[in-house]
């Protein structure tokens, strides 16, 4: 007769065959509500509590064809940016396959259902919010992550139709960037499995239109390969001294190609190919990828819910979009921090204007620029319409100060023409004590890249900005006149408007193509490393399970099911 462990043996052999089309013993159909998967819930997070309440308590995960489509699901995440790695779809195959046995317990059964659920509880969590959070990365961060409320309704609906991308896309932002980046994402990746580009060869000469070199080849299957305005690497017809002459000659149609590129990182679009052209063209599409990818999980950070109403303040593209309420969209450019006093992130409300502003010159400004040119010619207090003041608020002779230790002072500077703030100011409350303000060094705005502040925001045009935030506000007042007046004035908006300052190094231009940005505040690493690093153990298939060694015995006790986030 065959013993009762060599027979529990050849039972386990048998189901184990069936592999993950075998489903589990006593399985609960979808249907039906379970008790003890009330029971745990009651010590569970919230999130997993209001999933299994939009299912009327309802299990999701006991048959092989929903966990498979579900763990084939998690490998498109990758599309966003993400690591699919952390949701571990190979270790979620493998427990079910544990599971189909005669072996396998209730309690077994109820925390692989818990486990999964929470798998993909953070996969939406992350999709809807970002895996990362900002303020662990970014001391200066100050943007809450307003992320909409998880749709648990849609979300079971879907996942019983085993329409698991149809439940991502209930989680991740549905904005125009956002799927722009993450169409350039699968484009470059695509280009990665081509086996990415070739480096050009560092040259200490310029190429310039109408040169014949021999990198021109090169240069021209390099433009192909991200659209260089359909350029070709077709043999062209005729002599092979002619062929030779074209290939090498940088023509026309490569050169409007190369101020294509410039535009799309930010470079002077003068169709040259210097050392930062040949820089930008060398960047890895490894290294572009992971830059898509930061940025995809930064727009995981904002782009939700914002008002039909707002000012984006993109930092590292050096724009500035006003989102109005009738729809249409005021663009100009902007001056922003160098990156020794960077311009921060953050999110307020703009809540009036000055006029003809004065500008008391920032504790740091003093001691760095100022106290040093004033050492070397107290003329430049003049020339710059500055009164000392003492801490009181009083006026001081400068003459009677001794400027190697002033002791307790402020600069301030008169309104006029040479006023650092210009003639406008849009203020809105924040800890950096920045603001939008009016130039006088307009000449700035003509470059390309524009990285020259000492943290506030130039903005190109700023009078017709004020005006229209007046018109859509209902603050009856005219920027103009009040300027011509001389006079300094705050001018309160009826109502106010949100403002958002974000720093982005990839992101969707006007016409639709990536712009690559260069890393100003050299934040793209910490996000790419926050990003790659693997997800603490959630604990998520850390229990026992009765083997047929154990019979005898009996199964273990159970053991507390695993909370997510621990």
């Amino acid at each position: 007769m065959i013993g009762r462990h060599a027979l529990s043996r050849v039972l386990l052999m048998l189901v184990l065959s069936l592999g993950v089309a075998c489903h589990s013993v006593a399985v609960q159909e979808n249907s039906e509500p379970d008790q003890d998967l009330a029971a745990y819930l009651t010590v569970e997070t919230e999130d997993l509590r209001a999933f299994y309440a939009a299912r009327d308590g309802r299990f999701v995960w006991q048959h092989s064809e929903s966990v498979a489509a579900f763990a084939a699901a998690l490998n498109t995440l990758q599309s966003d940016g993400l690591n699919v790695a952390d949701y571990q779809p190979g270790a979620i195959m493998a427990r079910y396959r544990q599971l189909q046995t005669p072996y396998t317990t209730a309690s077994d059964r109820l925390r692989f259902e818990l486990s999964v659920s929470r798998i993909l509880l953070t996969a939406l969590t992350h999709l809807q919010r970002g895996k990362v959070d900002p303020y662990q990365i970014d001391s200066e961060w100050e943007i809450p992550v307003m992320a909409r409320a998880l749709d648990y309704q849609g979300i079971s609906d879907a996942v019983d139709a085993q329409r698991f991308e149809q439940a991502f896309s209930l989680a991740r932002p549905y904005v125009a960037p956002y799927q722009r980046l993450r169409a350039g994402l699968a484009y470059y990746r695509n280009i990665q499995m081509e086996g990415g580009w070739l480096q050009l060869p560092q040259r200490s000469q310029l190429l310039r239109p109408g040169d014949v070199d021999a990198d021109v080849p090169l240069l021209r299957q390099r433009l192909a390969m991200t659209g260089g305005l359909g350029l070709q690497n077709a043999q062209p017809a005729g002599q092979l001294e002619e062929q030779t002459a074209i290939l090498l000659e940088y023509d026309e149609a490569m050169v409007e190609a190369v101020r294509l590129f410039q535009r799309h990182h930010l470079l002077e679009a003068d169709g040259i190919v210097g050392q930062q052209t040949r820089n930008a063209f060398n960047v890895s599409v490894d290294e572009r990828i992971d830059q898509i990818r930061a940025n995809l999980e930064r727009a995981r950070w904002l782009l939700h819910g914002e008002a039909s109403a707002f000012i984006l303040v993109d930092i590292a593209g050096y724009r500035i979009s006003y989102f109005r309420p009738n729809g249409e969209i005021w663009r100009s450019r902007i001056v922003v921090g160098q990156p020794y006093r960077s311009t921060p992130s953050l999110r307020s409300e703009i809540t009036h204007l000055t006029v003809n502003p004065t500008w008391t010159v920032p504790p740091t400004i003093y001691r760095e620029d100022s106290l040093p040119k004033i050492r070397d010619d107290i003329g430049y207090l003049y020339r710059q319409n500055m009164s000392v003041l003492n801490l009181r608020g009083q006026r001081l002779d400068p003459q009677q100060i001794d400027w190697r230790n002033p002791g307790g002072i402020m600069l301030r500077q008169g309104p006029g023409p040479m006023n650092a703030l210009g003639n406008l100011v849009l203020r809105f409350p924040n800890n950096h004590l920045v603001y939008l303000h009016d130039t006088p060094a307009q000449a700035l705005f003509g470059r390309q890249q524009r990285a020259f502040s000492s943290g506030c925001i130039r903005v190109q045009g700023i009078t017709e900005l004020a005006q229209l935030l007046f018109d859509d506000t209902d603050t009856a007042a005219d920027v103009n006149a009040l300027i011509a007046t001389g006079d300094t004035r705050n001018i309160n908006l009826r109502r106010t408007m949100p403002v958002i300052l974000h720093y982005w190094t990839v992101h969707p231009g006007e016409d639709g193509e990536l712009v690559f940005r260069p890393d100003i505040y050299q934040k793209d690493a910490r996000l790419q490393k926050a990003l790659d690093q693997p997800l603490e153990s959630q604990g998520w298939f850390e229990f026992n399970h009765w083997t047929p060694d154990e019979s005898e015995s009996g199964p273990p006790a159970d053991l507390p099911v695993p909370m997510a986030g621990q």
